[in-house]
């Protein structure tokens, strides 16, 4: 595994976006895109601090079974799925999180601002898919290899939270489970919805996460009375063009700030399926009943349900690539 430490230095601890417990703690690179950060959730921020409590050595296993924490009496270090080893000097973090852990902690705003991520990704190896395809034909160019391909099958051997399985398995749905979603997987869907590409990365959105029940009826009035809009998880992603300081006309900024939030929301579908959850995107509704109910003046782009689905279902069948792409030579 890449040892990423000398790149990356540990910087803070942070409460979580959504809940009293838990935190978020924060790595630093020489820029903005070297940012790392680590959930915890309760329990696992609860076993790290009687660790150091009773300054001792031992490891602390994380949500997803297969990253750890090893606290030794020197260094700690954060060995996560699918990502180089960060390591931080054990005084200081022990320090930091007795200190955080002697006050309650009030959520954040969620409003998206610093760059942050859940360092778990898989990236698929590009040269390899191109090397695998030369050897099946190698006078077919990648893209006509692709159009003439069948649709690939989804290999087993991929973990849930790999991208490209997520991809191929994502279902919308229309009836959720009443089963509360974890505040950690909220909190891990808004981040990827953090670390979104934008125009000019200055974020031109923001996320409006619906708590309140009363809320999500009146959203489900302004959304054409679609009663799946009741979901236990709610986000109203808005356009934000203020944020974005470039110099173009309104109409320009308009747009970017458009599709900063479709991007953003998209990031988040897709990160709330590599948790297990299930969503349904809402494009119709009265958009200036929506922003009266969330008293703002933003322009809502689109509602984001998520939650866990009543019954799981086979993802549909899709277009072959050669009816979707056109080649222009």
């Amino acid at each position: 595994m890449f040892d990423i430490s000398s790149v990356v230095k540990y910087k803070a601890i942070e409460p979580s976006y959504t809940t009293k417990d838990g935190c978020r703690i924060v790595w630093e690179g020489v820029d903005e895109d070297d940012t790392d950060v680590v959930i915890l959730n309760k329990n696992e921020l609860s076993n790290l601090v009687e660790l150091f409590k009773k300054n001792s050595v031992g490891e602390v296993e994380l949500e997803d079974q297969s990253s750890y924490i090893r606290v030794n009496s020197d260094v700690t270090q954060f060995n996560l799925s699918n990502h180089g080893l960060l390591e931080v000097d054990t005084n200081q973090i022990q320090e930091d999180v007795l200190e955080y852990a002697k006050v309650p902690h009030e959520p954040q705003y969620v409003y998206i601002g610093t760059k942050e991520f859940y360092p778990s990704i898989w990236i698929r190896d590009d040269d390899k898919v191109q090397r695998e395809i030369s050897i099946k034909d190698p006078k077919k160019s990648l893209i006509q290899a692709i159009l003439s391909s069948e649709p690939e099958k989804i290999r087993q051997d991929l973990s849930p939270t790999d991208l490209f399985r997520v991809f191929a398995t994502r279902r919308s749905t229309r009836k959720f489970d009443k089963t509360k979603v974890e505040d950690w997987k909220i909190d891990k869907i808004l981040s990827a919805a953090d670390v979104a590409p934008t125009a000019g990365n200055f974020q031109g959105f923001q996320v409006f996460l619906i708590k309140n029940k009363k809320t999500k009826e009146a959203l489900v009035e302004a959304a054409n009375k679609q009663p799946y809009v009741n979901a236990p998880v709610v986000l109203v992603f808005c356009t934000d063009p203020s944020r974005v300081k470039l110099k173009f006309p309104p109409e320009i900024l308009d747009k970017f700030s458009l599709q900063d939030a479709t991007i953003a929301a998209t990031f988040s579908l897709l990160a709330a399926s590599g948790v297990g959850l299930s969503t349904i995107w809402i494009g119709m509704f009265d958009e200036e009943k929506v922003k009266k109910i969330l008293g703002t003046d933003l322009r809502p782009s689109s509602i984001l349900c998520i939650g866990y689905p009543d019954k799981k279902k086979p993802p549909k069948s899709r277009r072959h690539l050669k009816e979707l792409i056109r080649v222009i030579e």
